[in-house]
């Protein structure tokens, strides 16, 4: 029996822990994970020519496009501020009237499904962090405690295996504390673990973040980055990455970090030092805060493959402005 998109990620996601890496390299086809996507959720972040954040935009200010064609937005939201309810005439209004935690709201458009970020953090405790496992989970910390109180967040370990020591929750001292029961060891299965938590944070509505905190190096994992990478792309789910290596050092590593960030919307730091690492986080959290966040459900389009999309702003210092969104996402199941 032929498994087709969520089916087919849920059954390896499940098994990846179970199969041996001697199989799995003996595939002469590696498998590619496709995910069908309806309602569309995009954030970028708008920003000048030194890097300073825009902001209160208003729906009317965007324009954005699958393969050209031309989206109607759904909603509309800046940061952590409440959503909005995108109209016909690009005017906007309460989402449904609904307020965090309406019962109201429809399944689809609750208000309180899009109220702040969901962020993953995915914590490399194996051998490599070895050295820095204190001064990290310090910084990790620290990032918790300063999340706006609209966040949500799930604290993940990995090395062979993932653990999920703290799951989703505005809790941030029930976050801490799961995060303080890591402890280092073991090889790294980086890509394992980043394709379970995606998984976990499909099913999540609203917005989401992977953040991954790692020195590089992968030594046990049985799928691709660029297929766990895809996975991402489709589901519209931002990965920021903090290395704690020096990109010169492992150029294969930091290559991947930078494919997996830019082609989802994220981005990738460089930080060695505790003090690097602090920064890093302070920057995502920033990124986070400033961000845009719309919602659509696609026109009609003939293509079933790679839709590129395309995020512009409509008034006169657009040409001034930068703008960091992924570049697009496959809309249908299949491998």
């Amino acid at each position: 029996m032929k498994l087709t998109g969520k089916l087919f990620l849920i059954a390896l996601a499940t098994s990846l822990l179970a199969i041996p890496v001697w199989m799995y390299a003996q595939e002469k086809e590696r498998p590619t994970f496709r995910v069908k996507v309806d309602m569309v959720v995009l954030s970028f972040t708008v920003t000048d020519s030194k890097g300073k954040y825009i902001n209160n935009l208003k729906p009317k200010d965007f324009r954005i496009t699958e393969d050209g064609i031309v989206q109607k937005l759904n909603t509309f939201a800046e940061g952590n501020k409440p959503v909005v309810q995108v109209l016909e005439d690009g005017s906007t209004k309460p989402l449904l009237g609904a307020t965090e935690g309406d019962p109201k709201a429809g399944p689809d458009v609750r208000s309180d499904a899009f109220v702040g970020t969901n962020v993953f953090v995915l914590f490399d405790t194996s051998n490599y962090m070895y050295r820095g496992f204190v001064y990290a989970s310090d910084a990790i910390a620290d990032f918790v405690r300063g999340l706006d109180r609209a966040d949500s967040v799930a604290v993940y370990t990995f090395s062979r295996n993932l653990s999920r020591p703290s799951e989703l929750t505005r809790d941030r001292n029930n976050a801490i504390l799961g995060l303080r029961k890591a402890v280092a060891g073991d090889d790294a299965a980086l890509y394992n673990a980043l394709l379970l938590t995606l998984r976990d944070a499909a099913k999540v509505p609203g917005r989401k973040v992977v953040i991954v905190f790692s020195n590089g190096p992968d030594n046990a994992s049985m799928v691709a980055p660029d297929d766990v990478r895809a996975v991402a792309e489709d589901e519209g789910i931002p990965i920021y990455v903090i290395s704690t290596s020096e990109a010169s050092k492992d150029a294969i590593s930091a290559g991947v970090f930078k494919r997996l960030s830019t082609r989802t919307g994220g981005r990738t730091y460089f930080a060695k030092t505790w003090q690097k690492q602090v920064e890093a986080f302070e920057s995502i959290r920033e990124d986070l805060g400033n961000s845009y966040t719309v919602t659509y459900y696609p026109q009609p389009n003939p293509n079933e493959g790679f839709r590129k999309v395309g995020v512009e702003i409509t008034t006169d210092a657009a040409k001034k402005y930068r703008i960091r969104a992924r570049p697009g996402y496959r809309p249908h199941g299949g491998f």
